[in-house]
């Protein structure tokens, strides 16, 4: 076990290095630069404000400082943000979006497997067939247009949900809606599919024989083995609802990572994008490697080499 997780971490950060590295040498390939969308500003200036940041510098050179500094945990100081380091923003937004994707992700969980379960257990019925009308329509419609509908209905129509900002628990409600609406249509259909084949095994067989409950069969013996693919795909998408879903963020106004994210590469801010891709690859590395040990408390069969 312990030889297996210091490979998986080695490979992480390999893997995070290199998403660094591609980043940057493709961020500062693009023509132009952050300094060009500012009002009246004289070519002394700029240069002035490049020489500040080290912008005038050869790219290899300003890469070799950049990860020599990332190293040490300093992704720099915003371009755009003045008087404000990236580690800052990032500590100051993370938050926001991790409360509305941790909502987001728990409701995910709740609904979407129990409705998987019992969509596989009546097969064929009525329930089934409206459980996956459902889940096709959760998987099939984009985000932004859940959060549209959502607005009006909820939001203008009967006004009973606060629009914008993350004020209070009714302003989480719309935005933990419009997070959870795919991932929990994509576990129904991932559990259902799952289901289906450990409920075909010959040991589900045996112990329907035997006479054993379709409750406790379903959610005793089926359950363990059949949740792994779910295993799977929640490390992912825990980092991603986490870190922030960037169209839900921008239509409800909410102040987290993803709004940060869009501003900065609009306004080409290369520190801040370059911090905020970083934390999220890591974070979604992390998430991966994560998943891969909770294997093993989950299904004790598989071993880890």
């Amino acid at each position: 076990m312990l030889k297996y997780i210091a490979k998986r971490v080695g490979l992480a950060i390999v893997t995070i290095w290199a998403v660094a590295t591609i980043t940057f040498f493709l961020m500062n390939m693009v023509p132009g630069g952050p300094f060009l969308s500012e009002k009246a500003i004289s070519p002394q200036a700029t240069a002035a404000l490049e020489a500040k940041y080290g912008l005038d510098k050869p790219m290899f050179q300003r890469y070799l400082t950049y990860m020599g500094d990332a190293l040490h945990g300093d992704f720099g100081d915003s371009l755009k943000q003045r008087g404000r380091t990236v580690t800052s923003i990032i500590l100051m937004k993370f938050p926001v979006s991790a409360r509305v994707g941790g909502c987001a992700v728990l409701c995910s969980l709740l609904i979407g497997i129990p409705l998987g379960c019992l969509a596989a257990l009546k097969r064929g019925k009525f329930l089934d067939s409206l459980i996956s009308v459902v889940a096709t329509c959760g998987i099939a419609v984009p985000s932004f247009v859940i959060c549209t509908l959502l607005l009006y209905f909820l939001g203008v129509r009967f006004r009973l949900l606060p629009t914008m900002g993350i004020n209070s628990w009714q302003n989480y409600v719309m935005p933990v809606m419009a997070l959870s609406f795919y991932p929990t249509a994509y576990i129904m259909r991932l559990m259902r599919s799952s289901m289906l084949d450990v409920l075909g095994q010959d040991y589900m067989r045996t112990a329907k024989a035997k006479g054993v409950a379709g409750f406790m069969i379903l959610f005793k013996h089926a359950l363990r083995n059949a949740i792994l693919p779910v295993v799977t795909y929640v490390g992912p998408l825990l980092a991603y609802t986490v870190t922030g879903s960037f169209v839900v963020e921008k239509i409800f106004v909410i102040p987290g990572l993803g709004g940060e994210f869009i501003t900065a590469i609009t306004g080409r801010d290369y520190t801040l994008i370059m911090g905020t891709t970083i934390f999220l690859a890591a974070l979604i590395i992390t998430m991966n490697v994560l998943v891969d040990i909770v294997y093993k408390l989950v299904d004790p069969r598989i071993k880890l080499k």
